[in-house]
């Protein structure tokens, strides 16, 4: 099926890009915060716009994680009722909350939009930047998540074996 190979190539270049950028909001929060308490405990100063970095570095690095826990289905489900039932009809349960979840991304995604635009005046006081950009990773990660939960939906659905019945 080339749909599904075009959007898992599309969805490997996303999520290697999204590992990068992770690990460096990581790297930058640790970088700041480490540089700022030095400053403030040692020289007694402190950089004007160490916080506003950090927070946007932890807001980036948060949000851009969720589509990499989506893809690896590492996000916390409640399934107590859901494992009582059949094989097959947990597999479409579980493409039907994919489907749901998809379009509840796709929700986020076009209000984070409208959010962004709205607030794209706006400037952060530190440092001369949009506070929009607070908006920017939640449109990413959401369109990203949306992907990957529309690729679990669609998989191919696994055989069973005749379920024993007990």
């Amino acid at each position: 099926m080339p749909a599904d190979r075009l959007l898992t190539a599309i969805l490997t270049r996303a999520d290697k890009g999204t590992r990068l950028i992770v690990m460096l909001g990581a790297a930058t929060m640790i970088i700041v915060v480490s540089a700022q308490v030095v400053m403030r405990y040692v020289f007694n100063g402190s950089f004007d716009w160490a916080d506003e970095v950090s927070r946007i570095a932890f807001v980036w690095t948060t949000f851009l994680a969720i589509p990499l826990g989506v893809r690896d289905g590492s996000h916390v489900g409640i399934t107590l009722l859901v494992d009582r039932l059949p094989v097959r009809t947990r597999d479409l349960i579980a493409r039907l909350m994919n489907l749901l979840a998809a379009a509840m991304m796709l929700v986020v995604f076009w209000t984070s939009i409208e959010v962004a635009a709205a607030t794209w005046s706006e400037r952060l006081g530190a440092i001369n930047m949009t506070s929009s950009v607070f908006f920017i990773p939640v449109i990413l990660a959401s369109a990203h998540s949306a992907l990957h939960l529309l690729q679990s939906a669609l998989k191919p659905v696994p055989r069973h074996p005749i379920e024993a019945v007990s």
